[in-house]
C-alpha cells in the first residue's frame, strides 16, 4: 500500500515537473509557430534586429549573474569539476563527432552536422541546477560547474566547432568571428565589468530577466526554423529520417545519462556529487546553441543544424524530471 502510494506520488511529481516547465512549452510553441506562420519579408528584418538585441541582453545577463568568487570557490573541488569539464568538452564532443559521421548516410547533411554542433555545446545552467536540487544533489557544485562550463563555452564552443567543422566544409569567416565577439563575448564582458552595480537589480527582478532569457532563445529558434520551413525543411527531412534522428538522439541520451552516472561511481564520488555530474554533464544548452547557430549559419541552414539540439533539449527535460524524482526518492 505504501509502495503504491509512493509510486503514485512519484508519477504526479514527474508529470507536474514536465507540465509546469515553461521552457518546454515556449520552445515547442516557437517550432509550431514557425511551421504555421514563418516570419518573412519585412517582418523577418525586424525579427533579426530583435534577435540581435535579445541575444546581446541574454549574454549581458549571463555576465552580470555569474559571480567570479563563486566560480573560484567551487573550482576547489578539482576532481568533480575536472571530470565534468572533460565529460562535456571531451566525451560529449567525441560522441557528437562519431554520431555526425554515423548518421551522415541516413540524414540530410546539415542535420548530421547538427550532431557535431550539439557535441561542442556546454551544458545548461538553470535546468541542470534545478534538477540537481530536486534530486537532492550537491547544488552548490552544480551551480559552479554549470556556470563555469557556460563561461568557457562562450569562447570554446565556437572555436571547437570551427576546427572540427572545417572538414565538413563549414568555414567560419572573419565577419562571423566579429559578430560572435560583438553579440556573445562583448555583452558577457560588459556584464562582468558592471556586475557590482547591476547584479542586485537583476537578482531582484528574476521574473523579468528570466523571460528575457527564454524569449530571446525562443525568438532565435523561431527565426531559424522559419527560414528552414520556407526553404522546405519538412520536405527535406522525411518521416523515415525523423525516425533515424529520434533513434540516434535516444541512444545519445542513454550514453550521456548512463555514462555520467557510471563514471561517478568509477570515480568513487559521493552520491550527491554523482547527481551533480549526471545533470551538469548530460544536458546541453539551447541558450548557447540557438544563438550560436543563428550567427554561424545562414537562416535556412541554421534551422536544420539545430534540429538535433532542439529535440535533445526537449528530451533531456522530459527525462530529467523522472530521474530527479527517482534519485530523490532513493534518499528517503
Amino acid at each position: 500500500m505504501q509502495l503504491g502510494h509512493s509510486f503514485g506520488l512519484t508519477k504526479m511529481q514527474t508529470l507536474r515537473l514536465i507540465l509546469t516547465d515553461k521552457f518546454i512549452w515556449l520552445l515547442s510553441g516557437a517550432v509550431l509557430l514557425a511551421t504555421l506562420i514563418p516570419v518573412q519579408g519585412a517582418a523577418k528584418d525586424i525579427a533579426g534586429i530583435l534577435f540581435n538585441a535579445g541575444i546581446f541582453a541574454v549574454f549581458l545577463l549571463h555576465g552580470i549573474r555569474l559571480e567570479r568568487h563563486e566560480v573560484k570557490a567551487g573550482l576547489r573541488n578539482i576532481p568533480l569539476q575536472g571530470t565534468i569539464f572533460i565529460w562535456v568538452f571531451g566525451v560529449m564532443l567525441a560522441i557528437g563527432l562519431l554520431f555526425s559521421r554515423a548518421v551522415d548516410q541516413v540524414l540530410p547533411a546539415d542535420v548530421a552536422l547538427g550532431f557535431l554542433f550539439l557535441g561542442v555545446l556546454p551544458s545548461t545552467v538553470q535546468s541542470a541546477t534545478s534538477y540537481c536540487a530536486i534530486a537532492k544533489g550537491n547544488v552548490a557544485a552544480s551551480v559552479v560547474a554549470s556556470a563555469f562550463i557556460n563561461l568557457v563555452g562562450v569562447f570554446l564552443s565556437p572555436l571547437l566547432f570551427a576546427v572540427l567543422a572545417r572538414a565538413a566544409g563549414v568555414e567560419i569567416t572573419s565577419d562571423t568571428i566579429i559578430k560572435l565577439a560583438t553579440i556573445l563575448v562583448l555583452p558577457f564582458v560588459l556584464g562582468q565589468a558592471f556586475q557590482k552595480r547591476l547584479r542586485p537589480w537583476v537578482m531582484q527582478h528574476k521574473d523579468i530577466t528570466g523571460w528575457i532569457d527564454r524569449g530571446a532563445i525562443a525568438l532565435a529558434v523561431y527565426v531559424s526554423f522559419s527560414a528552414a520551413i520556407i526553404a522546405g525543411m519538412w520536405s527535406r527531412v522525411s518521416g523515415e529520417e525523423f525516425v533515424w534522428l529520434a533513434a540516434a538522439l535516444s541512444l545519445w541520451l542513454g550514453l550521456a545519462f548512463g555514462g555520467t552516472w557510471l563514471l561517478g561511481g568509477v570515480m568513487a564520488f559521493a552520491r550527491d556529487d554523482r547527481k551533480t555530474l549526471l545533470f551538469s554533464g548530460a544536458q546541453k544548452s539551447v541558450a548557447i546553441g540557438a544563438p550560436l547557430a543563428a550567427i554561424i549559419f545562414a537562416p535556412e541552414r541554421a534551422g536544420l543544424v539545430i534540429l538535433p539540439l532542439i529535440f535533445y533539449h526537449l528530451a533531456q527535460l522530459f527525462l530529467s524530471a523522472p530521474v530527479a524524482v527517482r534519485l530523490a526518492g532513493d534518499e528517503d
